[in-house]
Order: C-alpha cells, then structure tokens, then sequence
C-alpha cells in the first residue's frame, strides 16, 4: 500500500501521470502546485517562494495524517544563451526545480522520518549532460542530482531516496518555448504513464530494499549516454 503521496507539479504532465498512477496503485496522491490539479487532493504553491512551498507539504501532511513518501516532479525552463535570458527567468528555473525540491523535501523529513517514507526527485538527462542554451535547465538540474545523492547518504536507513533521470516526454513541458527549442517532428518520446509506474515502482519497494537511481528514456535519446 503506497500510502499518502505528496506530488509536486501534479496538475499537468509527469507530476499528473504520477498522481493517477498512485491512486490506481491504491494510494493516496496529494498535489502541489500553482495550478488546480482537477479530481485530486490539492494545496495551490508557487515552489519559487519557499514559504508557500512549506505552507502546502505542512497543510496537506496535516489533512491527510502524515506522508508515506513525497514525489518532486515540478519543472520549468527557460531556454536561451545565457545573455539572452532574462535573469528573472534564469533564476526562477533554479528556484523551481532546485531550490523547490530542496524545500519540498526539507518540509517532508519531519513526516517522512515518522512513516519510514520515501523520496524521489526528478532530475533529467540534462542533468548529467550538458548543452547549449540550457544554462540554468542544467544547473538545476546538475544541482538536483548533487542533492539527491547526499540526501540518500544523510538518510540512510531513516528515509528512502531515489533519484529519477527522465528523457524526452510528450507533455506540455514544450509548448511555450520558440520553435528551435521543440523537439522536431520525428522525435521519439516517452509517454508520460509510462514513466510515472517507474515511480510507483521506487515507491513500492518493500522496507530495506531502495532503487537509488532511475534512467527512464526513449531508446534513441540524444542525451543520454
């Protein structure tokens, strides 16, 4: 039994693929994010502002008695050369993807220490190689990686941690950004419910046993090796 699951992003793409297939597992999704999440257990946060961040896993941890295990899937960018990029935007992507999951999962530790409770952040394959025009997708996501490995070393045998590593999905995530920036029309990628029962599966893992690190990606990913 997955228990309560909280899902940052739960309202679109992985975070939502995630939060059905917890309750198909049978468990209990809660979502954070800045957007309704229609049908499931919500607390509303912008992930960039650490104190509504806190204020959401603080609130639906009370509503629901505890958490079993807590999922960052929430993720932004902002694509460009550096000089290009507007600062704001820059620095809103590290605080979404970097700086959010931090605070996500520092709110968490109190409930997840009590359930013996699981972690899983979302890195990419851009966090383990880098490219052009994604200064600040990469250095979030390099930092994601950096504090998901010291994590599952500071939690050892207290709560369970395990470092997802996505590629190419056909979700929303692309749908705002200038044409050179989406993938091309032949491009293969991953559906989304097909990553998110990888993430039930971390999840599912019986007390002692741990997937450390998942890489999840089409079989032609350009970035991955």
């Amino acid at each position: 039994m997955l228990g309560n699951i909280l899902i940052t992003g739960g309202a679109s793409g992985l975070g939502l693929a995630v939060a059905e297939a917890v309750a198909k597992a049978g468990g209990r999704p809660l979502v954070v994010d800045v957007r309704s999440a229609h049908g499931f257990e919500q607390a509303l946060a912008d992930l960039a502002e650490r104190a509504q961040a806190e204020r959401a896993v603080r609130e639906l941890a009370v509503r629901a008695g505890g958490l079993d295990g807590v999922v960052t899937a929430a993720g932004i960018d902002a694509c460009g050369r550096l000089e290009d990029v507007p600062a704001d935007d820059w620095e809103r992507v590290i605080k979404v993807n970097l700086l959010g999951t931090a605070a996500v999962v520092r709110a968490a530790l109190p409930y997840l220490k009590r359930s013996s409770g699981r972690v899983v952040t979302c890195a990419s394959t851009l966090g383990l190689r880098a490219v052009s025009d994604a200064t600040a997708y990469c250095a979030a996501k390099f930092g994601v990686v950096g504090f998901t490995r010291a994590l599952a070393a500071e939690l050892a045998g207290q709560v369970g941690v395990t470092m997802l590593v996505p590629g190419g999905m056909s979700t929303h995530f692309f749908d705002d950004r200038p044409e050179q920036y989406k993938p091309g029309p032949d491009a293969k990628l991953n559906r989304p419910e097909d990553v998110a029962r990888t993430v039930v599966f971390a999840l599912s893992q019986p007390p002692g046993c741990e997937v450390r690190e998942l890489v999840v990606c089409p079989s032609t990913e350009t970035s991955w090796p």
